[in-house]
C-alpha cells in the first residue's frame, strides 16, 4: 500500500508539473522552452501509471483522490493560496473514496 501511495504521489506531481509549465508559458509569458520539460513530465506521468499492478480503470479512479490532494498542496505551496476547510473536506472525501476503491474485494460483481 505504501508503494502504491508513493507511486500515486509521484504520478500526481508529474501530471501537475506537466500541466503547470504550459500554463506558465501561455498565461505568464514564460518561455516556449518550458514545453520541453512539460512534455517529459507528462510522459513520466503516463509511464508511472503503467507501474501499478491492478486494472488501469481502477488505478485511474483511485489515483484521482491522490491527485486532488496533491493539487491542493500545490495551490498552497506554489500558488500561495491557503486551502479552505471545504477544500480539505473535499480532499478527505476523495481519499476516502480512493481507500474504498483500492481496499474493496476483487472478483465480486456489483
Amino acid at each position: 500500500m505504501i508503494r502504491t501511495l508513493a507511486l500515486f504521489l509521484l504520478t500526481a506531481l508529474a501530471e501537475i508539473v506537466g500541466c503547470y509549465l504550459p500554463w506558465l508559458w501561455l498565461r505568464q509569458n514564460g518561455s516556449a522552452w518550458l514545453l520541453l520539460p512539460a512534455a517529459a513530465s507528462l510522459a513520466l506521468f503516463a509511464w508511472l501509471l503503467t507501474l501499478h499492478p491492478t486494472a488501469s480503470g481502477r488505478v485511474y479512479a483511485a489515483y484521482g483522490g491522490v491527485y486532488v490532494c496533491v493539487a491542493l498542496l500545490w495551490l498552497w505551496r506554489v500558488d500561495g493560496v491557503s486551502p479552505t476547510r471545504w477544500d480539505l473536506l473535499g480532499a478527505g472525501l476523495c481519499l476516502l473514496g480512493m481507500g474504498v476503491i483500492m481496499a474493496g474485494p476483487r472478483g465480486a460483481a456489483v
